[in-house]
């Protein structure tokens, strides 16, 4: 499936949602992908793209960018915090930020080199152990935290459990996110961007619909 095929059905979905297609941004998953697919993808011109870590993200965009105009990078991996600065230099958009401690690296950053990419609270909505993120009972306070540090909050991203249904946790992060008053919402991946659209989402994040299955590094 390329990308003429996803297009056409975050198209369909929107339509069927009542909403426009333009408001749903698809954000091409690149990480662990060969360069080759990823700029097959950047000539049929996408430029939205995802990337896990900053250190892959490092060693493959720099290159792109130079030859390839307008890309907008969007963190969609966990973050260290020592790892902060140079997300900050990389990446237009984060939907990682998880805890308080990277909170304030964030603010502390932000003040230094007078910029800040645009953000999203990961929320932990099927509160898994193993998993990143805030809980829902604790996203109120967090986003207030957030927000007190002039962090530029734009909304709430989730990864439902692989078992559970996962338009139960779409219905949940769009609550929490209209309650505080916050319009983006960064759900829905390859098998249930469809669903995510009909419950919202303003950014789906599809990779091995797009790319193929990942191609597992070396050694």
């Amino acid at each position: 499936m390329g990308l003429t095929d996803i297009t056409a059905r975050i198209a369909k979905a929107a339509q069927e949602a009542g909403r426009d297609p333009v408001d749903v941004a698809l954000i091409a998953v690149s990480k662990v992908q060969p360069n080759d697919r990823v700029e097959a993808v950047l000539k049929e011109g996408h430029r939205v793209f995802g990337e896990n870590r900053v250190q892959e993200a490092a060693g493959k965009w720099p290159d792109f960018c130079n030859r390839y105009d307008g890309v907008n990078l969007h963190l969609i991996g966990p973050l260290q915090s020592n790892k902060a600065r140079q997300a900050f230099e990389m990446f237009d958009v984060i939907h990682t930020l998880d805890r308080s401690k990277l909170a304030h690296t964030f603010a502390r950053i932000a003040q230094d080199m007078g910029q800040c990419p645009s953000l999203f609270i990961q929320v932990n909505t099927g509160e898994e152990p193993q998993k990143a993120g805030i809980t829902p009972a604790e996203t109120d306070a967090f986003v207030q935290e957030c927000r007190a540090l002039d962090l530029p909050v734009q909304g709430l991203m989730c990864i439902p459990p692989v078992d559970e249904t996962p338009s139960l946790h779409f219905a949940l992060l769009r609550k929490l996110a209209e309650r505080n008053g916050l319009t983006g919402l960064s759900m829905g991946m390859s098998d249930d961007f469809d669903q995510a659209i009909a419950f919202g989402a303003t950014h789906i994040r599809v990779g091995s619909a797009l790319f193929g299955a990942r191609v597992p590094a070396e050694g």
